[in-house]
């Protein structure tokens, strides 16, 4: 049985920041420190656990069923301390009363769910009232009055100027293909690469519109074999390897539902990064529980 005495904080930040970046430089980087440490760190916890947290590849490394496990627990622990030790230096508001929030498809299921449990606790007498709504009718919503703030793919808005804003979080987007790929065996893919293969396009939340931007920008189109609304068909198809696709690392799992593998790899060329941010009213005041959660979203995400 591992024991908790063994395991420090450091060895858990370096390895959150392995698993969340996939490459071991890339986290010594985040963490600054060197790449050995992160390397001892990782090492460590897996002798610790038993376990093997990582498969190590030639261009970085994936978390394992094990590692992914581990990295979800930890990632709650971490985020649960770093919300102790703000509590200690903010002030004690017992703030009540309605939070009307809009958010899309891509954020309700990825992105927002953790957090506002975490808002929750520690602000349990606002009454959060979350639509699931189009990114229009969100910003209709917003401007009329109706949502106090929406949390959208800011990436999609051609004039996010007309309403307050911030970004929240940058979500690098990479290839997605199965693990017997033949562009595994690139050190990076460019789009012409890419179109020579079936290409798989989810078609939530204007996935399309971005797609079409990026590709158009270097000359080439990709050669779409399905089109999908649902990420876990999408997932199916790709580890069968039916296609591949190009999405943020914000939606990526390592395994289809089925168990099977999927693997991510950097584009050669530059494919602009999802932008996760929230939008309010520019002329209108955020009440104190508005105010209150949009504060919460900019510190617990770094942006």
């Amino acid at each position: 049985m591992p024991g908790t005495d063994n395991v420090s904080l450091r060895q858990l930040r370096y390895f959150v920041a392995a698993a969340e970046t996939g490459r071991f430089s890339m986290a010594a980087t985040r963490a600054h420190v060197s790449q050995s440490a992160i390397t001892n760190a990782v090492l460590l916890l897996e002798q610790e656990l038993g376990v093997r947290l990582f498969d190590r590849k030639p261009h970085g490394v994936a978390l394992t069923a094990d590692g992914q496990r581990f990295y979800h627990r930890t990632r709650g622990i971490l985020d649960s301390l770093a919300d102790c030790l703000r509590e200690q230096h903010l002030p004690a508001l017992q703030l009540a009363g309605p939070l009307r929030v809009g958010a899309s498809y891509t954020l309700l299921g990825y992105f927002l769910p953790p957090l506002l449990a975490r808002f929750r606790d520690q602000y349990p007498a606002v009454e959060i009232d979350l639509a699931d709504m189009h990114r229009h009718a969100i910003e209709d919503e917003v401007e009329s009055g109706r949502l106090d703030m929406g949390v959208v793919i800011l990436s999609n808005l051609p004039e996010r100027e007309r309403f307050g804003h911030h970004v929240l979080v940058r979500s690098r987007r990479q290839l997605w293909m199965a693990a017997d790929h033949p562009l595994l065996g690139k050190d990076n893919a460019a789009l012409s690469d890419i179109a020579a293969y079936p290409y798989i396009q989810v078609t939530v939340d204007e996935s399309e519109e971005s797609t079409r931007r990026y590709w158009e920008a270097r000359g080439v189109q990709p050669h779409i074999a399905f089109r999908t609304s649902s990420m876990e068909a999408l997932r199916g198809l790709i580890a069968h390897g039916f296609g591949v696709s190009i999405l943020s690392d914000m939606v990526y799992r390592h395994w289809s539902l089925e168990g099977k593998k999927i693997e991510a790899r950097p584009i050669l060329d530059v494919v602009p990064d999802m932008e996760v941010g929230l939008i309010w009213h520019r002329d209108r005041p955020l009440g104190q529980p508005g105010e209150a959660f949009r504060q919460f979203l900019i510190r617990t995400s770094g942006g």
